[in-house]
């Protein structure tokens, strides 16, 4: 099993907007926080099948949080 970091964005029109920074493109939505984190589940595994019937490696994801004086 892998872990992948996502962000939760509200959207203007309503709903959320959730994007997985570690794949570039892996963006979704939903009206409610849950259905957007399903979503992005939904496109996550997508995203990495097509990776693997491409024969292209699947992204090492590293992460580290930085503090900004704001």
């Amino acid at each position: 099993m892998r872990s992948f970091e996502v962000f939760l964005e509200t959207a203007p029109e309503g709903g959320f907007t959730v994007t997985c920074p570690a794949l570039p493109g892996c963006i979704s939505e939903g009206d409610t926080r849950e259905e957007a984190l399903d979503n992005i589940k939904d496109a996550i595994e997508g995203y990495l099948l097509t990776l693997r019937r491409h024969d292209q490696p699947l992204p090492q994801v590293e992460t580290a949080l930085v503090d900004i004086a704001a």
